[in-house]
C-alpha cells in the first residue's frame, strides 16, 4: 500500500515531523539500488533514476493488458536460452535501477532466490516500455540513455495512436554505443532481431 501524507497538526497546520517518511528527505549523495529494496511504505513500482526515486502514476488499463500481451507474445517467440519477465527492475548501475514493462533476459541469470527484485543489466537482452503519458520523456530520453550505456542491445517504445499500436524499435550501434531507430512498425511487428518475432497487434482486441 502506498504510504498517505501525513495529517496536519491541528494547532500549526504542520504535519508531525515523526510522520514523514524516511526517503522524504533523500541522503546527501542520492540513494543507491540497495536503498530501493530496504526503505519503508514505497509506492509500488517506484523507480531509480541518478539516485533519486521516481514514483510512477496509475496504469490505465490500455497500459496494463498491453504490458501482459508483449509478455505473453515474448513467451511465446523466446528461443532457448532466454527467459521473459515483466514488473521486475534492472540495476544499470548503483544509483540507477529503473524498472522495465517487460525484459528479455539470459536463462542462466535466473536465480532460485525468488525473493530477487531486479536483474542485472548484463545479463538483459531486450527491455521494453510502454508509453504511457507521463512516461514519454523518461521513456524516450532518460531510460533510453541508462539501457544503453549499460549495454542492452535492444530497446523497444511501444505506444498507443488512437485505435493503432505503433512500436519504435531501437538496437545499439557499434560504434557510438547509444540507440539506433531500426524501424517504426504499425499494428504488427514483424523482427528478426533479437530473435524472431512475429505480433499482430489485431489480436490485442480481444486479450483479456
Amino acid at each position: 500500500m502506498a504510504t498517505q501524507p501525513p495529517a496536519l497538526d491541528r494547532s500549526t497546520g504542520e504535519p508531525p515531523e515523526e510522520a514523514w517518511p524516511s526517503w522524504i528527505v533523500p541522503p546527501v549523495d542520492g540513494f543507491t539500488s540497495a536503498d530501493l529494496d530496504r526503505l519503508p511504505g514505497l509506492p509500488p513500482h517506484t523507480e531509480l533514476l541518478n539516485g533519486s526515486l521516481v514514483f510512477v502514476s496509475p496504469q490505465r488499463r490500455w497500459h496494463s493488458l498491453m504490458k501482459m500481451f508483449i509478455w505473453t507474445k515474448l513467451r511465446e517467440a523466446a528461443p532457448s536460452g532466454w527467459y521473459v519477465d515483466m514488473e521486475m527492475s534492472v540495476k544499470v548501475n548503483d544509483r540507477n535501477r529503473p524498472e522495465p514493462d517487460v525484459i528479455v533476459f539470459d536463462a542462466a541469470a535466473e536465480s532460485d532466490d525468488l525473493s530477487e527484485a531486479f536483474y542485472n543489466a548484463e545479463d538483459v537482452l531486450l527491455v521494453v516500455e510502454v508509453v504511457s503519458p507521463e512516461s514519454v520523456e523518461r521513456d524516450y530520453e532518460v531510460k533510453s540513455r541508462k539501457y544503453a550505456d549499460a549495454g542492452i542491445r535492444h530497446y523497444w517504445l511501444i505506444e498507443q495512436d488512437g485505435e493503432s499500436v505503433v512500436v519504435h524499435v531501437y538496437t545499439v550501434d557499434p560504434i557510438t554505443q547509444g540507440y539506433v531507430l531500426l524501424a517504426v512498425q504499425r499494428d504488427q511487428l514483424k523482427l528478426s532481431v533479437p530473435f524472431d518475432t512475429d505480433i499482430d497487434f489485431a489480436e490485442f482486441r480481444d486479450f483479456r
